[in-house]
């Protein structure tokens, strides 16, 4: 029995030891060959041992590949007292050009891959043998532009696939602002008969340098459904497969500012510019207000080079111009922007006015000359207005009486005492109360005054102590800061958080205390304090600020 022991130890020491001196094989395989242009395919290699993750070099596959993300992966299994390992490495890759390329051997452990011969075909090749299950389409509203002018791009990403995850990059051109316009939209469509799902997204592309430049289009990664390899379909679990792809480049010709243009660079298909009266009556009246809207569209632009609108005003005549509303849209696949000032107008004296013209350059993009959008010379009529007239005269003193003739007339009035003296007795009576009215106000302000100034100095003591997370001077300061801000006298915390009607408030007092008197006392900061306390401030100082009443004279 002992001998067959040492026997069968013998054997699987032996067999360790070959399989310990055996040599690693390296091979590697893709999952599909030809490939389409622009549409990324999957190189998977794989080692028959378990070796380092980062045993992988894949820099040779720079040279005609655009390299995605790598996933690895490592398993081990005994059958009948053999041991298997493998290291499994994946490799999203996409193809520069089109053509026959060459995958080149790659290294393991100084174990080699056999390279593997790849035929790459355009997008649109009659030798493609299936659709694309997923592509990026992109198209610009111009190749050929001035700076600064803006273009827009619009991207869509197609799919048949069930997407799992994805993400999908921006657009990238050197020297140029780009942002993206509105919401991604959905919809569907069917190209040679499959369906596809089509997300679309659009960008609005700035240049801020002249000469030839490349638009790189954006990049898609993610992973799609594919259909189980499994036979019991009840028990297996959906399978995916890492994707890449990307869209055509663009190129563009951006062209410099012309050396004869003066002004703010303006590049645009359409300016225009247009106004509306309110109200719209030709004539108007002194001291009304007269509103004139001022409209500035352009196509192409964005919001923010849109130029200030001027209005100069001739002598008698006050403007009082408002914020500019901004707006920006895409029309017919174009950015357009709209810039609206409204314009307060007051005339001081009646008369006749001529408002003088507004002229804005700018450089139409199409017809590659200077052009001016103009509003013309206006003349308004200001009419005298009668009910300010008449406001006025009785507003302003009566002259003195004069009498037509020199007669003297004498006016006997009897005077009646008992009159007399209740007047005088009603007078006393208004003085004495105006007086005592005088004085409880006097009384009242200064114990407001004495009120707000202890909510001062409690206020800003505690928020003091929150920001040096001070716990236990927080604690001392709560209760008299709350009953400066209140009129109830209250003396404990769970009264300050019954009565404040404040979650923020209330969450972080619980905290302080949980941090202070809890099992497990932390390093409590009073950012959160410090906030809810400010907020609750503000609303106690808005809902008592006072109402002050003008007395008519």
């Amino acid at each position: 029995m002992v001998r067959f022991i040492y026997c069968m130890l013998a054997l699987f020491s032996l067999s360790f030891s070959a399989e310990s001196f055996a040599y690693m094989t390296v091979t590697a395989s893709i999952d599909k060959n030809p490939v389409i242009a622009n549409e990324s395919f999957v190189l998977t290699v794989v080692a028959d041992d378990d070796v380092n993750t980062n045993a992988l070099d894949t820099s040779p596959l720079m040279q005609n590949f655009i390299v995605g993300r790598t996933s690895v992966s490592s398993q081990t299994s005994m059958i009948n007292f053999k041991t298997t390992r493998t290291t499994t490495w994946t490799t999203v890759l996409i193809a520069r050009k089109t053509g026959k390329l060459v995958i080149p051997p790659l290294l393991v452990d100084n174990q080699q891959t056999q390279p593997i011969a790849l035929t790459v075909l355009a997008a649109g090749d009659p030798k493609a043998n299936s659709q694309q299950d997923i592509f990026i389409s992109s198209e610009v509203s111009a190749k050929e532009v001035y700076v600064q002018q803006q273009i827009t791009l619009t991207v869509k990403l197609h799919f048949a696939a069930e997407l799992k995850r994805g993400s999908l990059t921006e657009p990238e051109l050197e020297g140029a602002n780009i942002i993206q316009i509105g919401k991604d939209k959905e919809n569907e469509t069917i190209i040679n008969g499959r369906r596809y799902r089509v997300i679309e997204r659009t960008y609005a592309i700035s240049p801020q340098q002249s000469g030839q430049y490349t638009l790189k289009s954006p990049v898609f990664s993610g992973e799609i459904m594919m259909p189980s390899t499994r036979r019991n379909s009840f028990l297996s679990f959906g399978e995916t497969k890492p994707v890449s792809v990307i869209g055509d480049e663009i190129s563009l010709n951006i062209r410099p500012i012309p050396a004869n243009y003066q002004g703010v660079w303006l590049p645009s298909e359409l300016l225009s510019i247009h106004q509306e009266w309110q109200p719209s009556a030709q004539e108007f009246k002194v001291g009304e207000p007269i509103t004139r809207i001022i409209t500035l569209t352009a196509a192409g632009l964005s919001e923010e080079q849109l130029p200030e609108i001027a209005m100069p005003m001739p002598e008698g005549l006050k403007v009082y111009p408002d914020q500019a509303e901004l707006h920006t849209g895409i029309n017919s696949g174009r950015l357009v922007s709209q810039k609206i000032r409204n314009f307060a107008i007051v005339a001081n004296k009646p008369g006749s006015y001529q408002l003088p013209e507004i002229s804005i350059p700018w450089w139409n993009t199409i017809s590659n000359k200077l052009e001016y959008a103009k509003l013309p010379a206006q003349n308004i009529i200001v009419q005298a207005n009668s009910e300010q007239a008449n406001q006025q005269a009785v507003i302003s003193p009566p002259e003195q009486a004069t009498t037509s003739n020199s007669e003297s007339k004498t006016v006997i009035i009897e005077k009646n005492s008992w009159l007399q003296w209740l007047f005088l007795a009603l007078w006393l009576l208004t003085a004495f109360a105006w007086l005592i009215t005088s004085l409880l106000s006097k009384q009242a302000a200064n114990k407001k005054q004495h009120k707000t100034t202890r909510v001062n100095d409690s206020y800003l003591a505690l928020l003091a102590a929150c920001k040096q997370s001070d716990q236990t001077e927080v604690l001392k300061l709560l209760v008299p800061w709350f009953n400066s801000i209140s009129d109830r006298n209250i003396s404990t915390l769970d009264q300050v958080i019954e009565h404040s009607q404040s979650p923020a408030l209330s969450q972080a007092i619980q905290e302080l205390q949980q941090s202070c008197y809890g099992l497990q006392s932390g390093n409590w900061q009073g950012k959160a304090l410090l906030n809810a306390i400010i907020e609750l401030n503000k609303h106690q100082a808005a809902t008592q600020t006072p109402t002050h009443f003008a007395l008519n004279p």
